[in-house]
């Protein structure tokens, strides 16, 4: 019998706005403790995750504010569309994570919610360090400079 070819993970929502406003320090995955609508929901692919943000609160962390509609087959077993969701990580990772964010102006930003190749629902937290104007500006004149830069290579074959 011939092996699998281990499936790309599916994306469910990604946060392109994250990596403008801030700088990411670090990645990590977390699993996330959801409903069976909520399931159902994601499946769907409607989620939003651009207003979200991961906060640690009584010790755990929590993703807050982030949008999973609701699913029109569950009837009155449904779900609230924005309560917070809680994380589920190691107890090292958990650690590190809460004591990172009491530091000055770090916070966690959900980067992408996607389901593995398992089909679990995973997010992908950054830790992060918000940008200034003058760091946005910095960024755009770089990438356009990249841009033109490639294209000049192109012309010159």
């Amino acid at each position: 019998m011939a092996a699998k070819d281990a499936a790309p993970p599916r994306l469910i929502a990604q946060n392109r706005k994250a990596r403008h406003e801030y700088f990411i320090e670090d990645k990590l995955e977390a699993g996330i403790v959801l409903a069976g609508s909520e399931v159902k929901s994601l499946r769907e692919g409607r989620s939003n995750i651009a207003d979200a943000y991961a906060a640690e609160k009584d010790g755990e962390i929590w993703l807050v504010n982030a949008y999973i509609p609701e699913y029109k087959a569950a009837a009155h077993f449904g779900h609230e569309t924005r309560r917070p969701r809680k994380l589920l990580l190691h107890k090292r990772q958990r650690d590190r994570l809460i004591g990172e964010v009491q530091r000055e102006g770090v916070t966690l930003v959900p980067l992408s919610m996607y389901f593995n190749e398992r089909g679990i629902a995973k997010v992908e937290l950054g830790i992060a360090k918000g940008k200034h104007k003058y760091d946005k500006r910095e960024t755009v004149k770089k990438r356009d400079w990249e841009r033109q830069k490639a294209r000049l290579m192109r012309a010159k074959g």
